[in-house]
Parts: structure tokens; C-alpha cells; sequence
């Protein structure tokens, strides 16, 4: 039999409500009462007089008896431990305070043999405690196995958070790194730009700073000369008439030079500064390529490699760490452009040695990569070396066998969406493939396939600054 509860003992217990003590206040008397009864207390007496001794009290908020609270604090623990111990001890009928041996089907609870006989459990079924746990048990676990399947999955998915958070960091730091070294070029040609140009500014400073120099000496040579006959003249002036008129008749047949203005003596600040930012973006273009399809790093499978601009795709036997994200390829070699297309014509070339197995073409955005079942969407020009063998697909459609004339290296895509055609050209020979007409309705994404060790390029595209005068 387990120990009963413990009773509290009388001075635990509040006068006025008669349960154990909550928050009690000591009053100048020395009685305790709960906080709230004796507000209670006071409010229907209308005095404020001790509920236990009727001693009238000086103090409107008497102090708390923190001795008296933690006696109480302390009993209801034990008393709490008590119950917790009879319980775990074969469990005790807190009515009849005999041993749970049964269990009532119909109130879901345990009772003693004295309840199964009350008026509370009349026409009750029962059954024994044992087996009660034992269907207890086996519809929990039946429970149970759901709740840890979706434990499984979510923990499964956690992790593929946390690979995501981890690549999303170590994606921004390589990114970060390629933005400052593409950067770094572009200050690297501005820099080896301006030194040019002022190299250029202080060569012209030079030379016709030496010019000047030049014209300063022999200026200043005249200048002397000059001075040397003032002083002569004014000598002569002074002497006897004949030799005054022998020397004049010598100075008169002199005639004095006149000094002549320099042309294109100053810098030539226009060349230097005239269209100065408009040049050197002119000149940038030299170390600029446009590519007007890069690929996107988020669809391509663990074993395919991009290069760092987003232009070339090769298969590698070392498989990288990717979060597998419902925009990537899972089985098939496959990446797609970083833009879709709604509208307009569109052009890019492709660049290729012979491979084992590639294609071109477009998909639509919303198909998914997962799987085998996007290729019933794509629109592709195809190649297999196994075989030897060209062809074209077509969503709904056989594949079409392609002959072309030679060995293809270089493909040119061209997509009119409005007018819904898609062109396949060999740009070494300049030779038309096929185009496959549709009506185009949504977004298309250009596709590249590529199973082999030898990279797969977008061609970037020539460009030019032309300036255009506003009528």
C-alpha cells in the first residue's frame, strides 16, 4: 500500500478561506492572512480590523510573511513528490485507497475493485490493468510510427536547409571574390589608361616647354644685343659732329628685327580632355565580351563544371557539394541559361570539339528538372558519337534524323518567340539545319547538354559604340 498524503498542518491554513496560504501578509497583531482575503475581509466589514483577533491595523498594506510562504511553498512541493511517488508506486484509488487493478473502457480511467461496484462505473466495461497498457501501447506505436516517419523527414529536410545555408555563404564568398577580381581588371585598364594619357600630356608639356626655352634664349640674346647698341647709340650722341654723323649713317642701314608670335605654343588641352570618359569607355571595349546567354550555376547537377563566367560547361568525375534545389538537374548533365524568353528574337553560338554526347535547345521554365520526363518538353538539336548520329527533337514528336554536310563545331540558336520558330545553323559553313516551328505561349529557358570532359562554350558576340546625333 503507498503512503497516504500528508495533511498540512493548521498554521499553514488561511482563517479566512481555509486553504493553504497564498501570499500571506503578517499583520501588527502578529495573525497571517492571504493577501486577498484580507482585502476581502476588510472590504465587506468596511474597518480595517485582523480577521482572527478583530485588533484594528495601522498598516493598509501589512508586509509579506516570507517565512510563512515558504513553509507553504515548501509543503506543496513535498506533497507534489508524495503524489508523484504513489503513483509510480503501482497507483492507490485516491477514493477507496486501494490498488488500481482495473481499467474502465468507457471513462479511459484506472479504478479499484470497490469503484468497478459503484453507482459511477454501472454497466462500465473493464478489463485488467495489464492488458489496458498492453492496447495502450500498440495504438500508441501505431501513433508513434507516422509521427517518426515525419520526424525523419523533417530532420532530412532541416539538413537540406543547413547544406543550402552553407552554400549560400560559400556561393557568396566565391562570387564576392569574382566580382572584385573583374573589378580589379577593369581598374587595373583605368589605371594603366590614365598613366597613358598623362605620360602623353607630360611629353607634350616637355617638348614645347623646350620650345619655349629655346625661344626665351634667343630672346633674351636680342635682348642683349639690343641693349649693347641703346648703350652704344647713346655714347655716339655725346661724341663730335663728323663722328656723330660717320656712326649715324651706319646705324640707319641696320633695320631692327621684330620679335614673331609663336603658333601652337600651349597645350593642347582639347586632346587631352574632349570626350575624355566617352574614349576611354571607347577603348574598354577592347577588354569587354558581351555573351548574350550565360548559364545558371543553381540548374546544373553536382558533376557538371561551370567556368567562372558563366560561359562554358564540362562533366567532371569529382562530384561538387549542391543542395539539391527543385531548379537543378538531379540526373542528366544538364544546365540552363540565367534568362528566359516571353517575347522577341533571340541569338547565341555554340562551341564545340567532338563530344560524346551534347544538345541544344530550350525548355519551358515551368517543366521539372527532376527526372527523365523534362525531355518530352524540350525543343533540342541533338549529337551522340557512339552512334554518329544527329537529330531533332520535338515535344509530341519522333525524333528526326539529321544529316548535315560536315562534322559540327559551331551552331548558331536563334529563337523568333513571336513568330514562334526555332533555327539550328552551322556557322563554319554557314548552312541552315532546321527550324522547328511552334506556337510559343510561355517563358523558355535555353538548355545545354553536355556528357562530356571537354567543355561546351557560348560564343561572345562583337561589339561596337556608335553615337547617334538627335535630329
Amino acid at each position: 500500500m503507498a503512503s497516504k498524503i500528508s495533511k498540512p498542518d493548521e498554521d499553514l491554513l488561511c482563517c479566512v478561506c481555509c486553504e493553504i496560504f497564498t501570499d500571506p501578509v503578517i499583520m501588527s497583531c502578529s495573525h497571517s492572512v492571504c493577501r486577498t482575503c484580507l482585502q476581502q475581509f476588510w472590504r465587506s466589514k468596511g474597518s480595517r480590523e485582523c480577521p482572527v483577533c478583530r485588533r484594528r491595523s495601522s498598516k493598509e498594506n501589512p508586509p509579506l510573511n516570507r517565512a510563512l510562504k515558504n513553509l507553504c511553498e515548501t509543503f506543496l512541493e513535498k506533497e507534489s513528490r508524495q503524489r508523484s511517488s504513489a503513483g509510480s508506486e503501482g497507483g492507490v484509488c485516491s477514493l477507496h485507497n486501494e490498488k488500481l487493478k482495473l481499467f474502465c473502457l468507457d471513462d479511459q480511467q484506472p479504478v479499484c475493485v470497490i469503484c468497478q461496484t459503484s453507482k459511477n462505473h454501472k454497466n462500465h466495461i473493464f478489463c485488467p490493468i495489464d492488458e489496458a497498457v498492453t492496447d495502450c501501447k500498440t495504438k500508441l506505436q501505431t501513433a508513434l510510427e507516422p509521427l517518426q516517419k515525419n520526424l525523419k523527414v523533417l530532420e532530412e529536410a532541416k539538413q537540406d536547409y543547413d547544406q543550402t545555408a552553407a552554400h549560400i555563404k560559400t556561393q557568396t564568398q566565391h562570387t564576392e571574390r569574382q566580382i572584385k577580381q573583374e573589378f580589379e581588371k577593369l581598374h587595373q585598364f583605368l589605371r594603366d589608361e590614365e598613366a597613358v594619357r598623362i605620360a602623353a600630356l607630360k611629353e607634350e608639356e616637355e617638348q614645347k616647354s623646350q620650345m619655349m626655352r629655346r625661344k626665351i634664349e634667343e630672346m633674351n640674346e636680342e635682348i642683349s644685343s639690343l641693349s649693347d647698341t641703346i648703350r652704344n647709340i647713346e655714347k655716339e650722341m655725346e661724341a663730335e659732329d663728323i663722328q656723330f654723323l660717320q656712326f649715324y649713317i651706319f646705324r640707319v642701314q641696320r633695320s631692327p628685327k621684330h620679335p614673331e608670335k609663336t603658333s601652337g605654343a600651349l597645350i593642347n588641352v582639347a586632346k587631352h580632355l574632349s570626350n575624355l570618359k566617352f574614349r576611354v569607355w571607347q577603348k574598354m571595349q577592347e577588354i569587354i565580351q558581351y555573351t548574350p546567354v550565360t548559364l545558371d550555376p543553381n540548374t546544373a547537377p553536382p558533376h557538371l563544371h561551370l567556368s567562372d563566367d558563366l560561359t562554358a560547361v564540362e562533366k567532371r568525375h569529382q562530384i561538387s557539394s549542391v543542395p539539391d534545389n527543385p531548379e537543378r538537374f538531379d540526373e542528366y548533365a544538364c544546365v540552363l541559361g540565367s534568362e528566359g524568353f516571353n517575347s522577341g528574337t533571340h541569338c547565341w553560338d555554340v562551341q564545340f570539339a567532338e563530344r560524346d554526347y551534347w544538345e541544344l535547345g530550350l525548355i519551358p521554365e515551368s517543366v521539372t528538372r527532376k527526372g527523365n520526363s523534362f525531355w518530352n518538353s524540350a525543343w533540342s538539336l541533338g549529337y551522340n558519337k557512339s552512334d554518329d548520329k544527329y537529330w531533332i527533337r520535338c515535344p509530341g514528336q519522333s525524333v528526326l534524323s539529321l544529316t548535315p554536310k560536315e562534322k559540327l563545331q559551331r551552331v548558331r540558336v536563334q529563337l523568333d518567340w513571336d513568330r514562334g520558330k526555332l533555327t539550328f545553323t552551322d556557322l563554319l559553313t554557314n548552312t541552315h539545319l532546321h527550324t522547328i516551328t511552334h506556337t510559343f505561349t510561355e517563358r523558355f529557358l535555353p538548355l545545354f547538354y553536355n556528357k562530356s570532359v571537354y567543355p561546351l562554350r557560348i560564343l561572345p558576340v562583337k561589339t561596337s559604340v556608335t553615337v547617334e546625333q538627335d535630329s
